[in-house]
């Protein structure tokens, strides 16, 4: 792979899925505003559909991250952490990307939930 390519990857492993979740989470604020708004009720917004769609796009876009995350971690593998210029950069990044992803990951799955848990738009 090239070096161009892998430091375009490490970019997307690094960035991904944070800029992902992000989204999603600004998304799911307002598609939950128009599910429980009575404003734009005439919408008739399925709220668990929506939010489940853009939960699964976003875990893919996330997986996607970590998969780009580990393509860099084993194209530079053989380089220490610690080395200097770009080489050492991108090992240091995807190791960073690696752990990162999984996180943000664990965050859509309890975003997308906590929307699902209150569909109801608080009511009991």
């Amino acid at each position: 792979m090239t070096r161009v390519r892998l430091e375009l990857l490490q970019w997307y492993a690094l960035l991904g899925g944070a800029l992902a979740w992000t989204f999603e989470h600004v998304l799911g604020y307002f598609v939950g505003v128009a599910g429980c708004s009575t404003s734009v009720g005439h919408w008739h917004v399925n709220l668990g559909l929506w939010e489940s769609l853009l939960t699964a796009v976003t875990l893919a876009c996330v997986l996607a991250a970590e998969a780009a995350a580990f393509a860099v971690f084993r194209a530079t593998v053989s380089v220490d952490k610690d080395a200097p210029g770009p080489d050492g950069r991108m090992h240091f990044f995807a190791q960073a990307a690696l752990l990162g992803n999984v996180l943000f990951f664990m965050l859509v799955l309890l975003d997308g939930a906590g929307v699902l848990y209150h569909a109801n738009c608080g009511l009991a």
